[in-house]
């Protein structure tokens, strides 16, 4: 597939970029390889290919699910410029 100036432009419009006109005949054929190799990756026979997290054979190290509530309180609101009673304060914002 192959992308031509009018789509690049749009397709910047859409991302709010300002390109020139170079820069468009540049992405366009860029754009355009990166389309067709996707094309490509989407006719690979992948049936009976089990999905992976790793290509690595290993097994993960699970921690217990547990609940908390971090018991940093103090210490995240430290950041804070402004904290009340164990909360941020922060400026209105509605009327």
């Amino acid at each position: 597939m192959s992308l031509d100036k009018k789509d690049v432009e749009k397709v910047a419009r859409l991302a709010r970029l300002a390109i020139t006109d170079d820069e468009a005949e540049k992405y366009g054929e860029q754009l355009s390889n990166i389309i067709n190799f996707v094309e490509q990756l989407s006719e690979v026979d992948t049936e009976n290919v089990e999905p992976l997290a790793s290509v690595v054979d290993i097994q993960l190290r699970l921690r217990e699910d547990a609940v908390t509530d971090g018991g940093i309180r103090d210490d995240v609101l430290a950041n804070a410029p402004e904290s009340l009673e164990g909360f941020f304060v922060v400026p209105k914002v509605v009327e």
